[in-house]
């Protein structure tokens, strides 16, 4: 914290991101407030999350080009904009089309706040071993993030108005990435300038741009990893939405997400303090095995009856597990991908945790819709089994000499070694 500059992208930093976890549970809420069917807004939820994904990487690569500046200004103004015709969209009860074209602009353009403040972190302390803990206290707040964004989004949804809580998305995006993105000075520098640089002075400055991050095979697997936790997020959100409604009670909604996700938080600050003797390959493949038992627990238990207690409680587990898991796929993409393309990977895991929030919320809404509320749970159980068996199937790709690749040596380090 006593990094300079350090807070002065924090703190709009914590606000500018909180969107990310509310866009989401968001479109769910007010979808199936105008629709009726949890199916159709996990649906629509799917379209945002999935156009998230595919142009989240390629804005963080517009952003080490140009500089982040540059890139997140205008996005936020668009996003802002997306997201008061999707309301309008929902509210107005236009055809079923429309609220599917209204939320690929709305996902397309929202701001990926969390690999710009890493990015920042890696330019600040660039070869210090303290690159270490920022990427500890990053994981945290990240998990911070999905405690405070659902939560808050499903009261302003549930207690104010259904679109109160894309209206305050929106909002926050707004003020929250326009102060971010007006903290230049921490900013790394734009790819752009370095090369003009390195023109002006005649060296020779390294350059990753033109290796996507995609291109190391440790990354692909941790790209599945993570899909299966973002799984967990959007199934869970939609499956305790539908499981509340249908005992009678769905004030308690927000309650029992927010023991899960207070369960991930706790997790994510023990692991954030703990210094570990075992390497983050060991304990991703211990801790993701355990995330995928505790899923099917809270699938089986939801089948048995009503029992909001129970099943608050195999939430709050299911959260622990989820913590560990995410923590370290974010701290192994660091020493897999070269430097240059570090903002980019940091992207892929964010975006692929929104593909699978996409996925999770449409599968269980379907589950909850066609066979019973308690169903949807089974949703995080399949995307984390798939994922575990990609883990095992493609565990060797996890160590930073796999694949022949040129890997960068640690954390924030951009010196490179040539692997046989």
């Amino acid at each position: 914290m006593r990094t300079e500059g350090a807070w002065s992208f924090l703190l709009p930093g914590f606000l500018a991101r909180q969107p990310y976890a509310m866009l989401t549970i968001s479109i769910v809420l007010l979808v199936e407030h105008t629709t009726g069917s949890f199916g159709l807004a996990g649906a629509v939820s799917a379209t945002a999350g999935i156009s998230m994904a595919l142009i989240a990487p390629q804005s963080g690569r517009l952003a080490d080009r140009f500089g982040q500046g540059a890139v997140l200004a205008p996005q936020v103004f668009l996003h802002s904009l997306t997201i008061g015709a999707l309301i309008a969209v929902a509210l107005l009860d236009a055809p079923l089309w429309a609220l599917f074209v209204a939320a690929v602009p709305a996902g397309a353009t929202a701001p990926q706040i969390s690999p710009m403040v890493r990015a920042r972190w890696a330019a600040r302390l660039q070869g210090s071993p303290l690159m270490n803990t920022a990427a500890a206290f990053e994981s945290v707040t990240d998990e911070f993030t999905f405690v405070v964004g659902p939560v808050m989004a499903t009261a302003l949804c549930t207690g104010a108005h259904p679109a109160a809580g894309l209206a305050a998305e929106a909002g926050i995006s707004l003020v929250g990435g326009l102060v971010f993105a007006a903290q230049r000075r921490t900013q790394p520098a734009p790819a752009r300038a370095k090369g003009a640089d390195s023109a002006r002075t005649g060296t020779r400055q390294e350059d990753d741009r033109a290796t996507s991050a995609l291109a190391v095979p440790g990354a692909r697997v941790l790209v599945a990893a993570v899909l299966g936790i973002g799984m967990v997020f959007g199934g869970m959100q939609v499956s305790l939405t539908a499981f509340t409604e249908s005992i009678g009670r769905p004030g308690i909604n927000g309650v029992m997400y927010g023991v899960f996700a207070g369960g991930n938080m706790l997790a994510a600050v023990a692991v954030g303090a703990i210094r570990w003797k075992r390497g983050p390959q060991t304990r991703l493949l211990t801790a993701y095995p355990a995330l995928v038992l505790a899923a099917a627990l809270t699938a089986v238990a939801a089948q048995l009856g009503p029992w909001a207690v129970l099943l608050g409680a195999l939430g709050a587990l299911t959260g622990l597990c989820v913590a560990p898991c995410m923590i370290t796929c974010f701290t192994l993409i660091e020493t897999l991908v070269p430097a240059g393309a570090r903002t980019e990977a940091f992207t892929w895991l964010t975006g692929a945790i929104a593909l699978g929030q996409a996925v999770g919320s449409t599968v269980a809404g379907q589950l909850a819709d066609r066979s019973g509320a308690g169903t949807g749970f089974f949703a995080p159980v399949a995307g984390t089994g798939l994922a575990l068996l990609v883990l095992l199937a493609f565990r060797k790709a996890l160590h930073p000499s796999h694949g022949g690749v040129v890997a960068a040596r640690g954390l924030g380090h951009r010196t490179t070694v040539p692997v046989d």
